[in-house]
Formats: C-alpha cells, sequence, structure tokens
C-alpha cells in the first residue's frame, strides 16, 4: 500500500470543495439540529465511507483500461464535475427536507445513514472520487475523499449556521468548478502531451 501526500491533499481539496455546496451538508445541518449531532455524525460518516469505498473499487476497474483512455475520461469526468459546479445550482436551495425528531443511537444512525447512502449515489463527489481513484490511487484517493466528506459533515453539525448566514455557498462552488475545469484542462493536454 503507498500513500501518496499530494494525491491525499488532492482529493481532500476537491472534494471538501465539491461537497460544502452539496445538498447533503444541508441534511446534515437539519439533522443535528433534531438529532444528537455525535450520533449523526457517525451515521454520516458511516454511509460516506461506503461510498468511498464504492467510487474507489470504480475507480479500479477504470483505472485497468488503457492510459489514453484514462486520461480522456478523467478529462470528461472533471468537465462534467465543473460543468455541475458552475451552473445555476438553484434547484438545490428549493428542496425542503422534514426530519422528524428522532432519539437514541441507532434510530439517529440509522436515519443519518440512510438519508446520506441515498442522496449520495451518482452524486458529484462519488463521480470525483471514482475519477481520481483510476489516476491517483485508490488508498490516497480514498483517504482524502473519506476525510473530506466526513470534515463537511462535521462542519455542518458544528458550525453550520455560521457557514449558511456568512460564507457565499456560491462562491466555494465556484472555486470548486474552476479548480475541475482546470484539472479537465490539465487531463486533456496530458492526452496529447504525454
Amino acid at each position: 500500500m503507498h500513500l501518496d501526500p499530494l494525491a491525499i491533499l488532492t482529493a481532500f481539496g476537491l472534494i471538501f470543495l465539491a461537497e460544502l455546496p452539496d445538498k447533503t451538508m444541508f441534511a446534515s445541518l437539519a439533522m443535528g439540529t433534531r438529532m444528537r449531532p455525535l450520533y449523526v455524525w457517525f451515521g454520516t460518516s458511516s454511509a460516506f465511507v461506503v461510498h468511498v469505498a464504492i467510487a474507489v473499487g470504480a475507480g479500479g476497474l477504470i483505472g485497468l483500461l488503457p492510459d489514453w483512455t484514462v486520461k480522456l475520461v478523467s478529462a470528461l469526468l472533471f468537465a462534467f464535475g465543473a460543468f455541475m459546479l458552475l451552473r445555476n445550482g438553484a434547484d438545490d436551495g428549493d428542496e425542503d427536507t422534514e426530519v422528524k425528531t428522532v432519539t437514541g443511537f441507532w434510530p439517529v444512525y440509522s436515519t443519518a445513514f440512510m438519508a446520506v447512502f441515498i442522496s449520495e449515489w451518482g452524486d458529484l463527489t462519488q463521480i470525483t472520487t471514482a475519477n481520481l481513484a483510476a489516476s491517483n490511487g485508490a488508498w490516497s484517493t480514498a483517504i482524502g475523499s473519506a476525510v473530506a466528506l466526513m470534515s463537511v459533515s462535521a462542519l455542518a453539525l458544528l458550525a453550520g449556521r455560521f457557514i449558511a448566514k456568512r460564507v457565499p455557498l456560491k462562491t466555494v462552488q465556484r472555486i470548486g468548478g474552476i479548480c475541475m475545469l482546470g484539472l479537465a484542462i490539465w487531463s486533456a493536454v496530458e492526452i496529447f502531451t504525454g
């Protein structure tokens, strides 16, 4: 098992920025206001770890393709991610998530787990994780992605109200989109120069 610190930081940074304006952050915030935040965090973190494992596995399969094909797929996936982050995103703010009051570890844990597990299928962060795993290594990507997702959940639970009132999420979204666009261009250039 080889760990690349740069790949870990890259995965962390991209996934963290992509997940900040995501509906899952707001779901964590909403659940945290009605349930014990630590129990919610355990549930969301467990769901994120499962999704990262699935995404890294998919990325490993992508890594079996010829090098130029992997770079092309990477460029396309990063371009798709940039498009998703840079588009208007008006739909994301319209969803009202209503959470019933739940008490006890297992009910809170399972509610938080299922909310994230279901909502993250095919999500931008899962696609980005698969893409990074194909080019940057499975373990490094898994660690960076999982820590980023768990950090966003913890941030939402601990300081969600502050973020929602003070930090313009569209700015975070645009920064993440520009980073992904840069990676799409870089991957496309590597096809012709590598």
